[in-house]
């Protein structure tokens, strides 16, 4: 079973931005990180109050974002040859302009090989 957060961090800048007090900045990109799973391949639990993934191993920007319906935004973020090869691929998160963690999934592991693309979607729902 797979989990996601939305982070303090991400909740702080929301309630000040919904207040008029700051603009809230965009979501840019994704982190991957191989973290996010115990010893027996489950999924752990990622927790609101984390700064950052468990293990971090690469950041990228967001390919791009569409609206699945009014209160549904997808980024997607594909790894390419050369990006995360050969790692097991097991937590991710949505970084803002500020370089802050929103957002943080986790799932079972999945395996990049060093001569294929993968593509990683996440959906922002309110």
């Amino acid at each position: 079973m797979a989990d996601a957060v939305v982070t303090l961090a991400a909740r702080k800048k929301m309630v000040m931005a919904r207040a008029g007090a700051i603009e809230l900045p965009p979501i840019t990109g994704m982190a991957f990180g191989t973290g996010g799973v115990d010893e027996s391949g489950v999924p752990i639990a990622p927790s609101g109050e984390a700064e950052g993934l468990r293990h971090e191993v690469f950041r990228k920007e967001v390919d791009r974002y569409l609206f699945t319906d009014d209160t549904t935004c997808r980024y997607l973020c594909t790894l390419v040859v050369g990006e995360c090869d050969n790692e097991d691929i097991n937590e991710l998160g949505l970084y803002d302009a500020e370089g802050d963690l929103v957002a943080i999934k986790t799932f079972k592991s999945k395996g990049k090989d060093s001569d294929l693309e993968m593509t990683f979607q996440v959906d922002d729902i309110f």
